[in-house]
Order: structure tokens, then C-alpha cells, then sequence
């Protein structure tokens, strides 16, 4: 019995956590990770905008800092050359 009690609470106490982090939290913590990505997504296109046809750097430097932006190539590629409508503009 007391051990069903325990675990009661406990998930009593997980659930009114995660409401609350819903309530509170949630919206800012997605519009912070929503920033990053584009800071992310700016700093990518900086050091690899040659490859574009952007040159916003000199090749020194982004040779530089190229080893910072290799894990992130794949998924950039991705987010630059998808396909966008007029709603990704409207509710983005």
C-alpha cells in the first residue's frame, strides 16, 4: 500500500511539473530554440556561402571556422534549399 502511494505521488508530482513547465515555460523556451536556429542557420550560410555564391567572408576565415560548421552541413542544406510556401512566410 505504501508503495502504490509513493508512486502516486510521485507521478502526481512529474504531472503538475510538466502542467506547469506547459503554462510557463513552453513558449519561451521554443522561441529561444526558434532563435538559435537562425543564428545557427546565419553563422552556416557566413562560412559556407561560397559554396552559394554568397562570399560574405574571406576564405581565411572561413576556413577557420569551417570545423565548428561540419556537423551541421546536412541539416542546413536541408532548411536552405526546401521548398517554401506563402504559409511558412505567414505563420513562421
Amino acid at each position: 500500500m505504501e508503495k502504490e502511494k509513493g508512486g502516486l505521488l510521485s507521478k502526481l508530482k512529474r504531472v503538475l511539473g510538466e502542467v506547469t513547465y506547459g503554462a510557463a515555460l513552453h513558449g519561451q523556451v521554443s522561441a529561444v530554440l526558434k532563435t538559435r536556429m537562425y543564428i545557427e542557420h546565419m553563422f552556416i550560410l557566413m562560412i559556407l556561402g561560397d559554396m552559394l555564391g554568397f562570399p560574405i567572408l574571406p576564405p581565411y576565415y572561413s576556413l577557420r571556422l569551417l570545423p565548428y560548421a561540419v556537423p551541421n552541413v546536412q541539416s542546413w542544406k536541408h532548411r536552405f534549399y526546401r521548398e517554401r510556401d506563402f504559409t511558412d512566410v505567414i505563420y513562421g
